[in-house]
């Protein structure tokens, strides 16, 4: 175990992602105004970012070395937390998310993206020199499934995408051969149509909309997307001013603090502002791959690495859907997102990587 040492607790990623939460609160402020339902997630976000900080300190504390030890057990908590959702979930939207603990609803499902993430780290590390062989990768696979399939069961297809996303990610940096990325390759490009028959309606309705839209639809995911659309446009080079979008204080655009907050940000700061959400996470980004460099060990670089693999999807995912580049998910912006577990389980990931990060080699600016 190395000596704790907060000189090299990382302030600039710290900074970066505070300066993105404090963002997106504001955002969420200017596009739930006038909807006194919605009043109160403002407060809700903002005690969330509290404790999420609280978090990243007390996380980056412990030496990620543990959770070698505590991943299994996580990994089965986790498991039965999901399973248990069948029964004591709370039903919306047709799938069962969230667990109601008294003063708030937690979301398992994002927990189990920070638990694979240590599991995997810890397996790879472990088995780096045997990846060479086929059977290794196909464990890795499993013990993934053994997590992915109750997700699965939810129903969350976006998270359960994102997880094995994580996987694969984590095996390439790990050291995944040419011949097993053949493999892989030609498996991605069938599963889309093996997966077909065992998608929710909802689900093939998104695809289907996506690929033939209906152009006079006045409803659902395709109007939405459009509003997203008209509302990104709107706001030109520098938007149309905090508090002052059209289409968000009209509430033409729909889930506007969720799914949509990146049209928000575009109609209201226009592409300059949408340009700086994306120059920010890819600092944010970008610290957290020279921690990866610079661990002290494999174990910590993967885990550095799969946080990295998580924020960056989670962000391409979202601003990809806003520009209709892929169907409408529920992938959130990372760290401007309203949601109370997304928040908890990134700013969690930034403590694991500032843990890594006080326990490597002195880094200079």
């Amino acid at each position: 175990m190395r000596r704790l040492s907060w000189e090299q607790f990382d302030f600039i990623l710290l900074g970066l992602v505070a300066t993105l939460v404090i963002f997106g609160i504001a955002v969420i402020r200017s596009a739930i105004a006038g909807n006194e339902v919605l009043a109160g997630l403002v407060q809700r976000q903002i005690t969330f970012a509290l404790m999420g900080f609280v978090v990243v300190l007390i996380t980056a504390a412990i030496d990620y070395h543990y959770w070698a030890t505590l991943g299994k057990y996580l990994y089965v908590a986790t498991v039965l937390l999901l399973a248990a959702l069948g029964i004591i979930g709370k039903a919306a939207f047709g799938s069962a998310r969230w667990i109601d603990t008294g003063l708030f609803f937690i979301q398992p499902s994002e927990i189990a993206k920070i638990v694979m993430i240590l599991v995997l780290a810890d397996f790879f590390a472990r088995h780096r020199e045997q990846l060479h062989e086929f059977r290794w990768v196909v464990m890795s696979f499993l013990l993934t499934m053994g997590m992915v399939v109750w997700i699965l069961l939810q129903p969350d297809l976006s998270t359960s995408i994102t997880v094995l996303v994580i996987w694969f990610g984590m095996l390439w940096v790990a050291g995944l051969t040419w011949k097993h990325l053949a493999i892989f390759a030609v498996l991605g490009a069938i599963s889309p149509f093996a997966a077909w028959p065992f998608l929710a309606d909802y689900q093939k309705a998104r695809v289907i909309n996506f690929l033939f839209p209906d152009p006079n639809a006045r409803h659902g995911a395709i109007y939405n997307v459009q509003q997203a659309l008209i509302s990104l446009g709107s706001g030109g080079l520098f938007g149309q001013g905090y508090g002052h979008g059209t289409q968000v204080q009209l509430r033409f655009l729909k889930v506007r603090h969720t799914d949509f907050i990146f049209s928000v940000i575009g109609e209201e700061f226009g592409f300059v502002g949408t340009v700086f959400v994306i120059v920010m996470l890819a600092l944010v980004l970008w610290r957290i791959l020279r921690i990866a460099h610079t661990a002290h060990d494999t174990f910590g670089a993967l885990i550095a690495y799969g946080i990295a693999i998580m924020l960056f999807f989670h962000m391409a995912v979202n601003i990809a859907m806003n520009i209709n580049l892929i169907p409408v998910t529920g992938l959130p912006l990372p760290f401007i997102t309203y949601g109370g577990s997304a928040l908890l389980s990134s700013l969690l990931g930034i403590g694991l990587v500032e843990s890594v990060a006080m326990r490597r080699e002195p880094l200079s600016f």
